[in-house]
């Protein structure tokens, strides 16, 4: 993807070249929220939040994605549990297939006591073709939205926001397989911070997993409730041998680690992923509004940004921008 790294640093130089005025970021598409792009033989997968729907697009060039042409890959049952409200796919590729996580609620009772999070299988080579298979739901504890899977240490685990009463907490579990959740299920998180009650909604959702160059583990979140532009990315980092499953090994940062930036025209930047472009480089991807006060809704769009690591192990997704 050498034409990203190109654009892009391009673009960084010139924001360092003229610090007292940044350079603004782009998005890849007019809309697209809670992003997600995973890259396998030099092919870069990408899909996001359409609702009724779940769409992939393929690309070579991260900077051509508005000419990939979106292929509807799943459509929802016309009733039942996950006939609505289609949110936050994510595509992994696990044990020799392709894998597709969303949550998912039912049109009868599209509130969040009716929420779940719900996996799909392909065994083609390419997740764009092939037939995919309903595995049905995964049986979490709570209701709850944006599950992510990870590996970490020859272990497998799921990840997802469970709503407990009045908030949001970060739920972790081990897998057995890619669609079978075994014990415990342990809350890792919950809402203790001012910027993560930002909206009228005390909420952490959509954990991301990210390794960092000393092996320890970490997981990105979105904090308070889309609607504001206070919601941010927050971070929590276990040691590298830490026992995920004990909420004593996770560490949370005080303070946002990506958050609004009149300077660079974004707002309310959340839901992210991560992926690494041919010649290694870490990026990461989210959503965000391109002004203030732009609410939740489809004008959230996807940026892309290349980020390094701090000296203390944890990511930089700002430095020098």
């Amino acid at each position: 993807m050498k034409s990203l790294a190109t654009a892009v640093a391009g673009m960084l130089l010139a924001s360092a070249l003229h610090a007292q005025a940044p350079v603004a970021l782009h998005p890849l598409l007019p809309s697209g929220p809670d992003p997600w792009v995973t890259q396998r033989d030099g092919v870069y997968y990408y899909t996001s939040t359409d609702g009724d729907h779940i769409a992939l697009r393929k690309t070579t060039d991260m900077t051509r994605l508005a000419d990939a042409t979106p292929v509807v890959v799943w459509r929802p049952p016309a009733e039942g549990p996950n006939s609505h409200s289609i949110w936050a796919p994510e595509l992994h590729f696990l044990d020799g297939k392709w894998y597709l996580y969303y949550s998912a609620s039912d049109k009868a009772h599209d509130d969040d006591a009716h929420r779940h999070v719900w996996v799909l299988e392909n065994a083609s080579p390419d997740p764009t073709q092939g037939r995919w298979i309903d595995k049905g739901m995964l049986k979490t504890h709570l209701t709850g939205i944006d599950g992510t899977v990870f590996d970490h240490k020859g272990k497998r685990y799921f990840v997802y926001s469970a709503y407990v009463g009045d908030h949001s907490d970060l739920i972790i579990a081990p897998m057995s397989n890619p669609w079978t959740l075994g014990e415990p299920q342990v809350d890792i998180a919950q809402p203790t911070y001012a910027w993560e009650m930002q909206g009228g909604r005390n909420i952490l959702e959509a954990p991301e997993f990210l390794q960092g160059p000393d092996g320890r583990a970490m997981l990105t979140y979105s904090a308070s409730a889309c609607w504001s532009d206070g919601y941010s990315l927050g971070l929590l980092s276990a040691a590298p041998d830490a026992n995920l499953l004990d909420p004593a090994s996770w560490r949370k940062s005080p303070t946002q680690v990506l958050a609004s930036s009149p300077a660079h025209q974004f707002y309310a930047p959340g839901h992210n992923g991560f992926f690494k472009s041919a010649d290694g480089k870490d990026w990461i991807i989210f959503h965000a509004n391109g002004g203030p006060d732009w609410k939740c809704t489809a004008r959230r769009a996807p940026y892309i940004m290349p980020f390094t690591w701090k000296a203390n192990g944890e990511p930089d997704f700002m430095g020098g921008k």
